[in-house]
């Protein structure tokens, strides 16, 4: 008896020492176009790794000529993001101090920009919706945009639709 109580203390204390929730309940970032070939998708990324792509021009494929506007939206993409990756991608945003941050940046006199749009969920069900023309915020989001980015490039994304 003496034996499975000590075993019963021991998984109850391994149980509540071991996080089973993440910070963020969804993380949603959207790439905008140009006047050129610049990605244009939504990501959106679940605490469990999974992550949907809505990819619409040169997300996975790369822009030549104007008549590449005109071809049929690239697809929809599903991926289960790499345990580094998503490691990665959480410290990123944990550096950011993200409810600190503007929710816009950029400089609408410049034209020919991609705009970014970073929204963040938390597990409290608020949210963080930044929009950045240009995607130059500050150093470190440009730093987590180009990380995102490169998403698309280095998972195994299998299209459904």
């Amino acid at each position: 008896m003496k034996y499975l109580l000590s075993l019963l203390s021991f998984v109850f204390i391994i149980s509540c020492a071991t996080p089973n929730s993440s910070k963020y309940s969804k993380i949603q970032y959207q790439a905008g176009a140009c006047f050129g070939f610049c990605p244009i998708f939504k990501l959106t990324i679940n605490p469990d790794r999974t992550a949907v792509i809505e990819a619409e021009r040169f997300t996975f494929t790369e822009g030549r000529t104007k008549d590449d506007f005109s071809g049929q939206k690239e697809g929809t993409f599903k991926a289960t993001i790499k345990q580094a990756d998503y490691n990665t991608l959480v410290a990123k945003l944990d550096s950011l101090n993200l409810k600190s941050l503007k929710d816009y940046y950029g400089n609408k006199n410049v034209t020919d920009l991609p705009t970014s749009y970073l929204k963040i969920t938390f597990a409290d069900g608020t949210e963080k919706n930044i929009q950045d023309y240009g995607k130059h915020g500050t150093e470190k989001l440009g730093e987590l945009y180009a990380f995102i980015e490169g998403l698309r490039k280095s998972q195994t994304w299998t299209k459904v639709k």
